[in-house]
């Protein structure tokens, strides 16, 4: 079972250093300020493959709709982490705007960002956002890993196959350009409420009045305003994440039950020793 997380933390690792130039706009370095991110989505995509692999041990039979409720599983509880995280990303990023001295910096970092709003707000501060979050997460996730299966499936790419890594990076990158396009309009959301009220007084009194005021003010266009780019960098990430996490769990397990293709080696799937 800890080959599952293990896998998680690896593959975050590696999706983080390849994602993190594109989130980048300084000129000091691609690098810079990477730590907190690596530390964040390192811990959650350890939660992701660790509990959508147990998940899918539970379940027992590998399945296409199996592979969706393990991934939405995962998606859910994943949520506890990943709504302060982006809260947190979201108010750094928005310091200095709206009323606010634009020099003023009020956090030092994601972990003051989130002691400040606990300190102001409470427990309810920090988890803003968290229902649309769990909208975003749950059915994404879902079709993340399912989208990963079939691909991996369809491409039938075997561990002696010389373009397996090829292979995998198309399923993971496709997978994860898959997973944002089935809940973009729930992100854009998200965001919204979590950046409300930064620098002045709330403009949102709740999800729907997000959706309406948004609706009307941009119409059909704001649900799907940033996602060329967020595909662009989807892509990447994601190719690398799984394919990473792929990798080294076919590594791992080679000898087991002389498992050969990476299709029995995918990271959901059981085996005997684990």
């Amino acid at each position: 079972m800890a080959l599952d997380f293990v896998a998680g933390c690896i593959g975050g690792a590696a999706g983080v250093l390849v994602g993190h130039p594109f989130d980048t706009v300084k000129m000091r370095g691609l690098y810079k300020g990477i730590g907190s991110p690596m530390m964040g989505l390192t811990f959650i995509n350890a939660i992701v493959f660790g509990v959508q692999g147990n998940a899918m041990r539970m379940l027992g039979v590998d399945t296409p709709v199996h592979q969706f409720l393990a991934g939405a599983a995962a998606g859910l509880i994943q949520c506890v982490i990943c709504c302060p995280m982006e809260l947190a990303k979201t108010r750094m990023q928005m310091q200095g705007t709206g009323e606010k001295s634009a020099s003023r910096r009020m956090y030092r970092n994601s972990l003051d960002c989130l002691i400040r709003i606990h300190r102001k707000e409470g427990v309810r501060g920090i988890n803003r956002g968290m229902v649309t979050t769990v909208i975003r997460e749950t059915p994404g996730f879902g079709v993340y890993f399912l989208t990963y299966d079939t691909l991996t499936r369809a491409l039938g790419c075997d561990a002696d196959d010389g373009y397996i890594i090829p292979k995998l990076l198309l399923a993971g990158g496709m997978s994860g350009m898959a997973s944002w396009i089935s809940t973009y309009p729930v992100d854009v959301i998200k965001s919204r409420l979590q950046a409300d009220g930064v620098g002045g007084a709330n403009r949102y009194d709740g999800i729907m009045d997000c959706v309406r005021q948004s609706w009307r003010r941009e119409g059909w266009r704001a649900f799907t305003r940033g996602l060329t780019s967020t595909l662009l960098r989807a892509f990447p990430v994601n190719a690398t994440t799984f394919a990473t996490v792929t990798l080294f769990l076919m590594y791992m397990r080679e000898d087991d039950e002389g498992v050969k293709d990476c299709e029995a080696m995918r990271p959901s799937l059981q085996h005997s020793s684990l």
